[in-house]
């Protein structure tokens, strides 16, 4: 299947999902945080919403804190991984991701085509799987696929905005109930909660590091090697290895999985 760079009915289309309360039901909501959860399709693609509103940070510095992959490394403690691969146009690229799952699970890893649109006073950034030639699974991760993720930022007035997170990933593989659980009631809250506290911090960062360069707001500051579309294709779900893990039982976790 070919590879179709969103366009601006693209953006629409998921700004309405995240704003739209048809069809969700609210499975967290606690410090400001509200997590929804929605079944597609099967079981195993659940398909999640997150909301929290960020005092004392304007959207600009959201955007750019989940754009800047230099500074995600300080934040993102679930992350393995994450490199720029190439870009297709002025605000898309291909990228790698690779996630720490909960032990006992084998870690998951994504190559995506994100794409990022400043929009009045919102911000939107989606993404999706797709297949890259010099990409191929690894050999010590599962391939997960990323259906549709993605971040709007709305502001607030001056100095607040608010942060919708919505994903919908099948990670290749069944997975055990307490996973899915773990994931709306801690990892997903954690997760929201760490990206404030990084963009309370981000603008002192940033000005210690490089803090002309925004590829994202700048086109002419991006160095990565084009990439023809034509190279890539839709990354579909059957074509990977899918693991039966739904009997794991949960282990103990380092205190830095622990509600903070």
């Amino acid at each position: 299947m070919p590879v179709q760079i969103p366009d601006d009915s693209d953006f629409s289309s998921f700004k309405d999902q995240c704003l739209s309360p048809d069809g969700w039901v609210s499975r967290y909501s606690k410090g400001g945080v509200t997590v929804w959860c929605r079944d597609e399709e099967s079981r195993s693609v659940q398909k999640l919403k997150m909301r929290i509103v960020c005092k004392d940070v304007t959207a600009e510095t959201l955007y750019d804190v989940l754009h800047d992959t230099s500074y995600r490394k300080k934040w993102d403690s679930n992350m393995i991984d994450t490199y720029d691969i190439g870009r297709l146009t002025a605000n898309a690229d291909i990228g790698y991701y690779s996630w720490r799952c909960p032990t006992p699970l084998k870690n998951r890893d994504f190559v995506t085509m994100r794409s990022w649109l400043p929009l009045g006073n919102d911000y939107l950034i989606i993404n999706y799987s797709v297949k890259h030639p010099q990409h191929p699974p690894k050999k010590d991760y599962v391939r997960a696929v990323s259906l549709l993720t993605g971040y709007l930022i709305q502001s607030n007035g001056a100095n607040c905005s608010t942060l919708y997170y919505l994903t919908q990933v099948d990670p290749r593989g069944s997975l055990p109930k307490w996973v899915v659980n773990r994931v709306s009631q801690l990892v997903a809250p954690k997760a929201m909660r760490k990206i404030y506290k990084a963009s309370l911090k981000y603008p002192e960062w940033k000005r210690k590091h490089n803090p002309s360069l925004k590829p994202w707001m700048f086109p002419e500051q991006n160095t990565l090697p084009c990439i023809n579309v034509s190279e890539l294709t839709v990354q579909r779900a059957d074509s990977l290895e899918n693991i039966d893990e739904s009997g794991l039982s949960e282990e103990k976790q380092h205190s830095d999985d622990e509600e903070t």
